[in-house]
């Protein structure tokens, strides 16, 4: 059983007299350990397709199935459950909360799981391992660069074990160089069995993944 599936899915927006066809009959399939890109033009889908697949949000029509369960016809609360347990988000913008500091918000996902603090600590500090910040555990985002804080960003997705890690536009906001080096580390984690889809518009780092799903005006084109 794949670990995500998407059945004849279709996403469309009411906007005043209009309806907006966001996806059109979308089928694909994520295996467990996949590292895979969804690439395609501004308004193609890519960001509606984002939305079904971390359970931001749920399809017109069709069934998404995420780990053997059906999310297709989910109440918010239950969507927001499997987001806390199965779907590690990397967002553009990092998303990190000024106020705290780096283990600080890397434990967050664990706060909103009710992990017992005695174990939050310990996960937080070996993801932050993972990302190779072990030394900045105590910083806050504002004295972080931006490769920095994208790798704390990859570190919170990273903490709560998830299923698959959904990144959208990760190198969005970085130079080319700090770019490749969190490129490097997404193929590192791949590596080490990580689920991972990139969400870009970016054909270099597309034809980095070993598997493409390229959108076209809400249909899958490859």
């Amino acid at each position: 059983m794949a670990l995500i599936e998407l059945r004849d899915v279709r996403k469309t927006y009411r906007v005043g007299e209009q309806f907006i066809h966001a996806l059109d009959g979308v089928s694909l399939k994520i295996e467990a350990g996949d590292y895979c890109s969804i690439i395609g033009p501004s308004g193609s889908g890519k960001s509606t397709l984002m939305h079904l697949l971390g359970c931001l949000d749920i399809p017109t029509s069709g069934t998404v199935t995420l780990d053997g369960l059906d999310v297709s016809k989910a109440d918010n609360d239950k969507l927001s459950e499997v987001r806390n347990q199965k779907i590690g988000f990397v967002f553009q913008s990092f998303n990190l909360l000024p106020k705290l500091n780096v283990i600080e918000n890397v434990e967050l996902p664990l706060v909103y799981s009710k992990c017992p603090a005695s174990e939050r600590r310990a996960r937080a500090e070996n993801a932050i391992r993972a990302v190779g910040l072990s030394d900045r555990l105590l910083n806050r985002p504002s004295q972080l660069s931006g490769g920095q804080s994208q790798r704390v960003a990859i570190a919170r997705a990273l903490v709560n074990h998830p299923k698959i890690i959904l990144a959208d536009e990760p190198t969005g906001a970085l130079d080319s160089k700090t770019g490749e080096k969190i490129l490097v580390l997404l193929r590192e984690l791949s590596s080490q069995g990580h689920t991972i889809a990139i969400v870009t518009h970016d054909q270099k780092i597309a034809a980095e993944t070993p598997k493409r799903i390229e959108l076209k005006d809400g249909k899958i084109v490859e």
